[in-house]
Parts: structure tokens; C-alpha cells; sequence
């Protein structure tokens, strides 16, 4: 039996600093751990230091099948000049021009491969970085990797409540807000017209801080957001979900460690490898469930990436169409554009 609510509480007990076990794997995170915990936590120094084969791979030790897939977990031998700030710096690659002499290291076998890619899963959940200490305190918490999948099961959203919300570009819409019984995260849509009995024009929105709100240039979200509304207002009815999934799923943290090593010249593809997380984490059955719970089973799909077309038809919902959605670039982020194309499948 699965229970969601425990891995809330493995999530929270992440965060905190405190360890978890995951199918009698006993871990600490690296990101919000110390000496002191560090002690406590392995006396002995000997338990091993979990991470990403993306991670790996920059410290040379993974191979091309491992490079494949970033998420893979890779355990690193606990030798004895691996201390806190050691591991610190094994962990976030952010800091890699600040400490350019690692290792040697040596790799061990994963004894428990599934409960320690779970762990790394769960690090994304909580918005960490991918990376633990293994040994043998005492959990504060102890789940199974089914406890996580419930956790992150999109069928659990429900609508939570609706308002009328006037904005600019859409002053008849209404706003609807979801969540599920566990997670902190809430999910909104914006709807925008009444229906026609046509398939509703649907925009899924990643929430974007950097760009949504402080208007960054790095990015081409805060202006897509907008034009959104606009284009879905103009086309008579529709959607736009808001999804709490900043950084391509990562979290906003995550995101910023990423933005840091695009200034090392990394583009977004490496830079999410680079860090350990997949090139795209996102969930696009949440946003499938919200429009189930809307009624809405066939759409028009405001997008240009071929991704979210597959996610939502994979989880039920019928794309008729996908209606291009392109602005034009700025000095900022022309490179991050022609990433999306090139690496990602986006269709400009």
C-alpha cells in the first residue's frame, strides 16, 4: 500500500537537512547538509557519496551508455580527503572553475539501483541538487519508491476553487486553482472567452519567476505569457494553464545553478545535464487532469514544442491542432532560442 503523505514528509525532511531512508536506502542530502550532520550522520566516512551519471560525466566517471540518460544514479567511493566541502564541490558543478582539482575518484556498484535513482527523483521534487551522502543514521522519515510515484500521481489534482479574474488583454476570464492533497504546489488556469462548442485554444505555461515577473531577457517566457491571452482571447475561447514547474521542472534554484553555468558558456541543454537533470522534467499529465477536470478532452495547442503535443495526448487529451506561438528574439536570448530548436525539436 502506497502512502503519498509520507513522501511529503520526505520532501519537507530533504529540505530540512534531515536524513530519509528510501527502501532501506539511508540518505542525507548533500545541498542541505553540514559538517556537524555530516558526522552524525556517517561516523565512519566510509558510506559513499551518491550522484548523477550527468554529474558523472563531467568528473569522468561514467561511461556513454551512463551519458544517456542523466539521471542514472553513479556512486562515488567515500575516500578519506572527501569531506563536507569536498562533497560540496563533487556535487554542484557551478563551482567547478573554483576548484578545477577533483578526485581521483572511484566509482562503486549501486547495490539498490531503483531506490537510489528514486532518491535523485525526489532531490528534483524537492528542488535540489541531485546529490547524497549514503549512510547509516537515523532516518527521520523512511518511504518506498511507490510512495513517490504516488506522490506524483496527476490524478490526485482536484479543482480546489474558481473567481472571476479580470486582466489585461482578457478582462472576462476566469481563474480556476488546483491542487492535490499533498504537494504544496498549486496549479491555475486562466479561462478566457466562453465556450463555442469548439475545441478550446490551450497554452501550457511553465511558471517562469525570472521571466513572468522580473521580466528577464534571458528567456522569451514573460512575453509568451502575454501573447498567450492575447492570441487565445483574439481566436474567440480557451485555456491557459499556469503549471508550477519552474526550470523545465527543476525548480527555481536548480534553474538559477543552470543560468550560472550558461555564464560559463554551457547552453540549457548541458547546463540541466550538467546538473543532473534531465534536458526537459516536466509532468505534462498534470496539465492533461486539469483539463479533464475542465471538461476538456480534445484541444488546440498553442505551442512550438512537439513534447507537450505528445505528453498531452499520451495522458488522454486529443490535440486537433497545434497552432505555432513564435516571437521575435532579443540580443539575450537568440542562443537560447536556437537551443530550443536545434536540441529540443522546438518548431519556429
Amino acid at each position: 500500500m502506497t502512502n503519498p503523505r509520507a513522501a511529503a514528509r520526505a520532501v519537507d525532511a530533504l529540505r530540512r537537512g534531515w536524513p530519509i531512508a528510501i527502501d532501506g536506502l539511508v540518505l542525507l542530502a548533500v545541498e542541505t547538509a553540514d559538517a556537524e550532520r555530516l558526522a552524525a550522520f556517517d561516523p565512519e566516512a566510509n558510506g559513499g557519496v551518491l550522484i548523477s551519471s550527468g554529474r558523472a560525466v563531467t568528473l569522468k566517471l561514467a561511461n556513454q551508455l551512463a551519458a544517456a540518460d542523466p539521471t542514472e544514479p553513479v556512486l562515488v567511493d567515500r575516500a578519506p580527503w572527501i569531506d563536507f566541502a569536498a562533497a560540496t564541490a563533487l556535487a554542484d558543478p557551478q563551482f567547478d572553475l573554483a576548484t578545477p582539482l577533483k578526485g581521483p575518484f572511484r566509482t562503486l556498484p549501486v547495490t539498490d539501483p531503483e531506490a537510489a535513482a528514486a532518491a535523485l527523483r525526489l532531490a528534483r521534487i524537492a528542488g535540489l541538487l541531485p546529490a547524497f551522502f549514503l549512510g547509516t543514521g537515523e532516518p527521520e522519515v523512511g518511504i518506498t519508491t511507490a510512495d513517490i510515484d504516488a506522490h506524483e500521481d496527476a490524478n490526485r489534482l482536484t479543482l480546489a476553487t474558481r473567481a472571476r479574474l479580470p486582466v489585461e488583454g482578457a478582462e472576462d476570464a476566469e481563474i480556476v486553482a488546483f491542487r492535490s492533497p499533498e504537494s504544496a504546489d498549486e496549479h491555475i488556469a486562466l479561462l478566457i472567452g466562453q465556450p463555442n462548442g469548439q475545441p478550446p485554444l490551450v497554452r501550457l505555461h511553465s511558471e517562469c519567476l525570472t521571466g513572468d515577473v522580473l521580466g528577464s531577457l534571458k528567456c522569451d517566457c514573460g512575453p509568451q505569457l502575454h501573447a498567450a491571452i492575447h492570441a487565445i482571447r483574439h481566436s474567440g475561447w480557451g485555456i491557459l494553464l499556469y503549471l508550477r514547474q519552474e526550470g523545465r521542472g527543476i525548480g527555481l534554484v536548480n534553474k538559477l545553478r543552470a543560468y550560472a553555468l550558461q555564464d560559463q558558456g554551457f547552453d540549457t541543454v548541458d547546463a540541466n545535464t550538467r546538473l543532473g537533470f534531465a534536458v526537459d522534467a516536466r509532468d505534462f499529465g498534470v496539465a492533461a487532469r486539469m483539463l479533464t477536470l475542465l471538461g476538456q478532452r480534445e484541444v488546440r495547442l498553442l505551442t512550438n514544442n512537439p513534447a507537450k503535443v505528445a505528453g498531452l495526448e499520451a495522458a488522454g487529451v486529443t490535440v486537433i491542432e497545434r497552432v505555432p506561438h513564435f516571437l521575435p528574439s532579443n540580443p539575450h536570448n537568440a542562443q537560447y532560442l536556437a537551443t530550443k530548436r536545434d536540441r529540443t525539436g522546438h518548431q519556429f
